[in-house]
């Protein structure tokens, strides 16, 4: 309890408890030993208090769990307990106890608009611990609060919890409520939904019940790990066969609405991170280079694009500079590639 004050006090991001270490804690980017070392058997005793009894074989056989847990006082935290050379590891990320906004996360207007369309696939993408899984949390929130529309989340764990507002929203745990995301989405194409949440999607099967509920008429909101919007386009054809390549193509750019990247950069005082991101949204343009299998002539489709279509990820970071929230230093140590493109 105490180790979980300290997190929530200081405003961090992350804490992490390892036997025969400090304990951490992860304020804007840096890593801070707040503690004396805490000894493996304590860091033992903590992880057997905390991990549930259904994952207890999990951990044992995998040296590694994943979980949620609600503290009355503290609030929730997404959990991962694993085994490591000096004993048992906790990271606890921590989870806001508001659900957040796209206004609150400083997130361009035109995500809001994506996700009033009442069908296609929008795709989050970012690297680990970039922001992606606040993001889909603030557009269900959206969707949530504007309409009364019913959204089914398949999540690993569940994170956010969203309240109930105007519209339903069913949040499934993987391994807890369903057996797998593939399983959790090809349940709710029967399950009355109109929009259907993925978060990491990273299987040929998962992608493949995204497009087809998006295709039968539901809005799919998913997220899937890459740097850049373009590089996202590529990982998700590459989950599928060369043979299955033309029917993929056409049926993504038939459903596709928006791309939103993102990136975290510290601010000067490194205390909280702020969101540099680049969006894509459906165009003609898009459309054939899709089609046609063009991926490669993305990215130069960003650079000719003009708003409401595109938002360039260089000039969401030269904005963030010139309102001093981070500086030109970090900026370029963060951004190197699109600062010399933007200088080009």
């Amino acid at each position: 309890d105490a180790f979980l004050a300290m997190a929530i006090a200081a405003r961090a991001s992350d804490l992490l408890i390892v036997g025969g270490r400090p304990v951490y804690l992860r304020v804007g980017t840096d890593l801070l030993p707040r503690t004396p070392s805490v000894s493996p058997e304590h860091a033992d005793r903590i992880a057997k208090e905390l991990v549930p009894a259904r994952l207890g074989e999990v951990l044992e056989k995998e040296g590694s769990c994943d979980f949620a847990m609600e503290h009355g006082a503290h609030g929730r935290f997404r959990v991962n307990v694993s085994r490591q050379r000096t004993g048992v590891a906790l990271s606890f990320r921590v989870v806001p106890r508001e659900v957040p906004t796209l206004a609150s996360l400083g997130l361009p207007e035109a995500l809001a608009a994506a996700v009033r369309h009442q069908r296609g696939l929008v795709l989050v993408t970012g690297l680990a611990s970039s922001g992606t899984s606040s993001t889909l949390a603030a557009l269900v929130d959206q969707i949530n609060r504007e309409t009364s529309r019913h959204v089914v989340a398949i999540e690993d764990p569940i994170e956010h919890v969203h309240p109930r507002k105007k519209g339903l929203v069913s949040q499934r745990e993987v391994g807890l409520h369903v057996r797998s995301r593939a399983a959790g989405a090809r349940a709710a194409l029967r399950q009355d939904a109109d929009v259907l949440v993925l978060p990491d999607v990273r299987d040929r099967e998962t992608a493949r019940l995204a497009l087809s509920a998006a295709e039968s008429g539901r809005l799919v909101l998913v997220t899937m790990r890459s740097p850049s919007v373009a590089r996202a386009v590529d990982r998700w054809l590459g989950l599928f066969s060369p043979v299955d390549a033309d029917r993929v193509r056409s049926s993504l750019a038939a459903s596709l609405r928006a791309i939103l990247g993102q990136r975290l950069l510290p601010s000067a005082d490194r205390s909280r991170l702020h969101p540099a991101v680049e969006w894509l949204s459906w165009s003609v343009a898009l459309d054939g280079l899709l089609r046609e299998g063009r991926t490669q002539e993305i990215a130069g489709l960003q650079r000719r694009g003009r708003a409401p279509f595109v938002l360039r990820l260089e000039d969401t970071i030269a904005e963030l500079v010139r309102s001093q929230k981070v500086t030109a230093e970090i900026a370029r140590r963060c951004a190197p590639a699109e600062l010399d493109e933007a200088r080009r």
